[in-house]
């Protein structure tokens, strides 16, 4: 199944990542560019190293330069997340190009790679629930606590996996289309930004 791909690819992203952990390393993707895992795998990389910085910002002891620093690296990494979905979709409007679409046809509330985000965002999720749940200097209540979550996510995967089969299949048959819509981020658009177009 393509969720079993992607979530392969995410938790390989996500492992490799954390052999350093270190929010600078630059990202050494192991796929062919052809191949849509080397989307899957630079999407995550981006997703996770974001991850890392929602951690170091909220610092209490950072430094205020430090934080402004890292919000702007926030905001172009939101942009960039943004503009690999994008991507994913442009792969799938291809993959479904000759699919003509049944009379009665829909469209889903969400596009097929912004469904496969949402799958990136929770592998995160798992791994780091995982190690709240293995914590050995964390207390008993601690560790149960997270492993019930981390149940509820697992549940939540298999839910939003089958979802996406759900979709792409629908889409390979005709009976759903897709389209994919610009994010048109405006915060990042000096054109489109007061504070900045104020500047000029």
């Amino acid at each position: 199944m393509f969720t079993d791909v992607c979530y392969q690819t995410f938790v390989r992203s996500i492992a490799d990542y954390h052999l350093t952990d270190d929010v600078y390393r630059q990202v050494e993707n192991p796929f062919e560019k052809s191949a849509i895992e080397h989307l899957l795998y630079a999407k995550n990389w981006i997703d996770t190293v974001q991850w890392h910085l929602e951690d170091i910002i909220r610092d209490p002891k950072i430094d205020p330069v430090k934080a402004l620093e890292i919000k702007r690296w926030i905001d172009k990494s939101n942009q960039e997340r943004t503009d690999m979905v994008e991507y994913i979709d442009s792969y799938f409007l291809d993959k479904f190009s000759n699919v003509i679409p049944q009379p009665d046809a829909n469209i889903n509330t969400e596009s097929p790679a912004w469904a496969i985000d949402r799958l990136s965002i929770l592998a995160l999720k798992i791994y780091h629930m995982q190690e709240e749940a293995t914590r050995t200097d964390a207390t008993d209540e601690h560790r149960a606590a997270c492993q019930r979550k981390l149940e509820v996510l697992l549940e939540q995967h298999r839910d939003l996996s089958s979802a996406i089969e759900d979709l792409l299949g629908d889409i390979q048959k005709g009976r759903k289309y897709m389209k994919v819509y610009k994010q048109m981020k405006m915060y990042n658009d000096p054109s489109l930004n007061p504070i900045l177009y104020a500047q000029k």
